[in-house]
C-alpha cells in the first residue's frame, strides 16, 4: 500500500509464521488491506526491512561452493564455506566433492531464504544427482515452487519442506508434479490439509515415509489408491485427530510405523476383535508411538494386544504412566498385557523381564480373579466377563504359569509386593567346599545390596560377584540377575528358590 493516514510511503503487509509477532489481522482503521489466518498475525513493515530470498542455485552456491584465496607455496589456501573462512592445506577429498555441484547428493539449505527454483533447467544442469534435500524453514510459498525444483532432480529420494507456509493444489486438475523416486517427504508445519495430502499423493508413487506433524490435520476420508506404499506415517501434534479418524488409515497395507504423539487421544477400540482375538485393522503395524497423550485407562493398553504385528510401543508422559508412583510396576503391567511386545519405551524386553512381569501381574490380580469366579481347578475356573474384559490375557497367563496358589495371594499387596521376606538357599556352584546357607531377604532388596551382603559374608569384592537363581518350578534353568538396580521381586525370585553365587 502507498501509505495510510499519518504513515506516508510504501508499506508491505506481512503475516508472520508466529502470530505473536503480529499486531492485527491485516486491517487498519477499518480498512482491510490483506487477510490473515490469525487475528494477531499481521504487520505492516517497510520494504527495505524485508528479505525476499534467493533462488535454489544461489543458496546452494552460497553454502557449498568454495572460492580459492591467495596461495602460499602452492599448498595453503583460504576457502569460504558459507560465511566462514577456513585455512586449508591442499584440498581434502570431501571438500573437493562439495566444491563440485554436479557431484552433490545430500544437501541442507535449511533457513537459507530459498524462494524458488530460479532459471528454468538451471538446477538440472548444475546438480542433477542430488538425492536428499533439506529445504525446511525457507520462503517457498506454493506447491508449484516445490514442483519446479523437484522436477529437475530425478533422483530425489528425501525432501524436507517443514516450516514453509505452502499453498497446495486446490482441485484435482491442478498440477501436482511427479516425484518418481521420492521415498521420504517431511511436511511438518506447512499448513497442509488431509484433502490436500490425498490430492498430491498420486505424485508420490513409491513414498515410504510421510511426516505431517503440527498441521491441524483432520483425517476426513480414507486413502484410496494412494499412500499404499507408505511404511511410516507421523501425525504428531495434530490435536483434531480422534479415534474414529484413525480407522480411516487402518487399511493402509504396508503401514509399519505410526507416530501419534501429542494428538490428545485417550481411547482406542477395535470392534472387529473380541477378547483374545486379533483385529484385521492395521495389519502391518509393528511400531506405535503414543507419547504425550491423555491415556489414563488400562483398556487402551488391552486393545493394543489385538494388533497382530505390534512389537514396539512408546507410551511415555501419559496420565497412566506419568501419574504412577512406581514406573517399574507400570512397565511390568504393560508388558504383561501386550503379549508380543519386544520393546517398550525404547528399552528391549528380555525373556527374563517378560517372565517376571507376567508372574507379578498374575499375582497382583489373583484375588480379584478369584472373587470374579476364577479357580485353580480348570473345571471350576469361570471368571466373569467383567474381569475378562479388564484382564484379557489373565486366563492365558494361568495356562502358561499355572493358576496362582492361595499361598501366593495371601501375601499379595495391590500393585506392588513390598517387603515380603523370601527364604532363599545360597549356593556356590564353583566352590563345592562352601557350605549351603539359608537366608531370609526382603523381595524389595536390590541385586546391588544382595551383592554387598554376600561380599561381606564371603570376603570377595562386589565387582567380582556374579549372581543368578534357580527355581524348583523351572528345573534345570538358570536365570541371571544382571541388573544391579533391580530388585529380587523384579526377577520374580520366590520362596524356596536358590541364589547361585560365582566369582
Amino acid at each position: 500500500t502507498a501509505g495510510f493516514g499519518e504513515l506516508p510511503g510504501f508499506w508491505l503487509g506481512v503475516e508472520w509464521d508466529n502470530p505473536e509477532r503480529g499486531k492485527h489481522d491485516g486491517s487498519h482503521e477499518g480498512t482491510v488491506y490483506f487477510k490473515c489466518r490469525h487475528p494477531t498475525g499481521g504487520s505492516f513493515i517497510r520494504p527495505n526491512k524485508v528479505n525476499f530470498g534467493v533462488d535454489f542455485l544461489t543458496a546452494l552456491k552460497n553454502r557449498y561452493v568454495l572460492e580459492d584465496g591467495p596461495e602460499e607455496d602452492g599448498k595453503e589456501q583460504i576457502v569460504t564455506i558459507g560465511n566462514r573462512t577456513v585455512q586449508t592445506v591442499g584440498f581434502d577429498s570431501v571438500i573437493k566433492r562439495q566444491s563440485q555441484l554436479n557431484k552433490l547428493e545430500d544437501i541442507s539449505l535449511r533457513n537459507c531464504a530459498v524462494n524458488g527454483a530460479g532459471d528454468k533447467g538451471g538446477i538440472a544442469r548444475a546438480c542433477p544427482h542430488i538425492r536428499k534435500v533439506d529445504l525446511s524453514r525457507n520462503l517457498l510459498s506454493s506447491w508449484d515452487d516445490v514442483i519446479d525444483i523437484a522436477d529437475q532432480l530425478k533422483d530425489l529420494e528425501v525432501l524436507n519442506l517443514s516450516e514453509n507456509k505452502l499453498e497446495f493444489p486446490s482441485c484435482s486438475t491442478s498440477l501436482i508434479g511427479t516425484f518418481s523416486a521420492l521415498k521420504v517427504l517431511v511436511l511438518n508445519r506447512t499448513g497442509i490439509t488431509w484433502a490436500e495430502v490425498l490430492r498430491c499423493a498420486p505424485g508420490w508413487p513409491v513414498l515410504e515415509e510421510l511426516y505431517l506433524g503440527s498441521n491441524n490435520i483432520c483425517i476426513s476420508e480414507r486413502p484410496v489408491d494412494v499412500l499404499q506404499t507408505v511404511k511410516l506415517l507421523d501425525l504428531s501434534s495434530n490435536q483434531l485427530i480422534d479415534e474414529n479418524q484413525l480407522f480411516l488409515i487402518a487399511y493402509l497395507p504396508r503401514l509399519e510405523q505410526l507416530i501419534l504423539s501429542n494428538i490428545g487421544i485417550s481411547s482406542i477400540h477395535f470392534p472387529d476383535a473380541g477378547i483374545g482375538c486379533k483385529t484385521s485393522l492395521f495389519p502391518s503395524l509393528q511400531y506405535l508411538v503414543v507419547n504425550d497423550n491423555q491415556i489414563s485407562q488400562w483398556s487402551f493398553i488391552n486393545e493394543l494386544d489385538k494388533l497382530q504385528s505390534l512389537d514396539t510401543l512408546s507410551c511415555v508422559r501419559n496420565p497412566l504412566t506419568a501419574g504412577s508412583k512406581d514406573s517399574q510396576t507400570t512397565r511390568q503391567f504393560i508388558i504383561a498385557r501386550i503379549g508380543q511386545l519386544k520393546t517398550l519405551d525404547r528399552c528391549q524386553i528380555l525373556p527374563e523381564e517378560r517372565r517376571g512381569a507376567e508372574l507379578d501381574y498374575r499375582k497382583a490380580f489373583g484375588n480379584e480373579w478369584k472373587k470374579a469366579g476364577g479357580h485353580q481347578n480348570p473345571d471350576k475356573n469361570r471368571p466373569n466377563e467383567e474381569f475378562l474384559a479388564a484382564h484379557p490375557r489373565y486366563q492365558f497367563l494361568c495356562q502358561k504359569y499355572g493358576a496362582p496358589e492361595d499361598g501366593e495371594l495371601k501375601t499379595q499387596q495391590p500393585f506392588i509386593l513390598k517387603n515380603q521376606l523370601l527364604t532363599l538357599k545360597i549356593r556356590y556352584p564353583d566352590q563345592l567346599d562352601q557350605k549351603v546357607l539359608e537366608k531370609q531377604l526382603p523381595d524389595s532388596m536390590t541385586i546391588q545390596k544382595v551383592k554387598g551382603l554376600l561380599s561381606r559374608l564371603l570376603k570377595v569384592p562386589v565387582s567380582q560377584l556374579l549372581l543368578s537363581y534357580e527355581s524348583p518350578k523351572m528345573p534345570g534353568r538358570e536365570i541371571e540377575l544382571e541388573n544391579d538396580q533391580q530388585s529380587l521381586q523384579f526377577y520374580s525370585v520366590e520362596n524356596g528358590d536358590s541364589l547361585l553365587v560365582r566369582w
